[in-house]
């Protein structure tokens, strides 16, 4: 298999060492709403985020109500919902007509647009219209579709929560057959907001993704709150991140209580910058900023009192003080200054420097 070390979704690249990719999920979000729904690209924009994203579903083709009826009631997050999962999942369909108007306000907002499709007349209709698509965890196992959207030859964001690594392997596999774009998303799927979920969200997995497939683009798609597993993701290499975006947690709707908000989100953008600057490029070196440090807190061999010209150093004659100069002998060159002749007086005090003892040479 082949696959690219670098995406590009249109200025951004994605990859490691840049900065890290932030897509809002608005998903449901919108609550029905075309002005909510370009509300929130708006504050998504102002908060951060380099791209919006839809989720293009009818609820006919997406769920079965009989199937649903017939597990014996609502099940994991979907327990508190007051409508039935089809219901629910129809109530919050986004309006394929409101794509034009979607993407016109992204591109007024300076962000990206992007979708998850769920059926091939989503494909269809964002043709031409998206730079990158987003694969939810949820279709992992439908590789004959992944391979369909791979095969449009646009990066492709591939969620992988609860899933198992051979599964994770034949979905990579069906993409990377067609498409070399690709990024692939830690997740975990329990939407619940539960700070419980902390010990489930397992970002070491993108370590394991690193040692399979090394300099392929990896992300975390989460739904934790706060930024702890967002900022250990992109510690581990996660070059991009998806969280569910909203305005206000507290309105009704499936997606808006574990979604971020405009401030929530705001934060995580700037502590993730921090983040990025902090890790630097693991070469290490005396950093720009610590050369006055370097002076205060280091030592150099000094003279314990004042000596003449000419006298051979001993150990008794010297101690390791602050501050250490630029040129001072630090205290590691101790031994090979022993019986080293003074050229002129030494003052009490006085760091010791090559061109103060005879042989410098020895000294260097």
């Amino acid at each position: 298999m082949h696959w690219l070390s670098s995406l590009n979704v249109g200025s951004r690249e994605i990859a490691r060492g840049r900065p890290t990719y932030f897509v809002a999920d608005i998903a449901s979000s919108h609550d029905g709403e075309l002005s909510r729904a370009l509300d929130l690209i708006g504050l998504a924009a102002e908060a951060g985020a380099d791209c919006a994203k839809f989720q293009h579903f009818r609820a006919r083709d997406i769920v079965s109500d009989h199937g649903f009826r017939a597990l014996g009631g609502q099940q994991a997050h979907q327990a508190g919902w007051k409508r039935s999962v089809y219901e629910t999942f129809e109530q919050y369909e986004t309006p394929r007509d409101w794509t034009d108007v979607l993407i016109d306000a992204c591109a007024t907002a300076g962000i990206e647009y992007m979708t998850t499709p769920y059926d091939t007349g989503a494909i269809e209709l964002h043709r031409g219209r998206v730079k990158a698509w987003k694969i939810g965890s949820g279709d992992i196992s439908w590789t004959a579709f992944l391979g369909r959207v791979a095969d449009e030859g646009l990066p492709v964001f591939l969620a992988t929560g609860a899933s198992d690594m051979a599964e994770t392997e034949a979905a990579v596999a069906a993409i990377l057959a067609r498409n070399p774009r690709l990024c692939l998303m830690q997740c975990n799927t329990n939407y619940t907001g539960d700070h419980g979920n902390f010990g489930h969200v397992n970002l070491r997995v993108l370590e394991a993704f690193a040692r399979r497939w090394p300099t392929l683009p990896l992300g975390l798609s989460d739904h934790t709150p706060g930024h702890a597993a967002v900022l250990g993701a992109v510690a581990l290499g996660a070059c991009a991140v998806e969280k569910h975006f909203t305005d206000d947690n507290a309105r009704e709707g499936p997606d808006h209580p574990f979604s971020m908000n405009p401030r929530t989100w705001r934060e995580m953008v700037a502590r993730t910058r921090e983040l990025e600057a902090a890790l630097g490029d693991g070469f290490k070196r005396v950093e720009a900023n610590e050369g006055p440090s370097r002076i205060v807190q280091r030592r150099a061999l000094r003279l314990r009192h004042d000596l003449p010209a000419g006298h051979r150093l001993t150990e008794a004659d010297l101690e390791a003080l602050r501050p250490c100069p630029a040129g001072a002998l630090e205290p590691d060159c101790l031994p090979r200054v022993i019986g080293q002749p003074l050229r002129r007086d030494g003052l009490r005090g006085e760091a010791l420097t090559p061109d103060l003892i005879g042989n410098a040479a020895a000294a260097a």
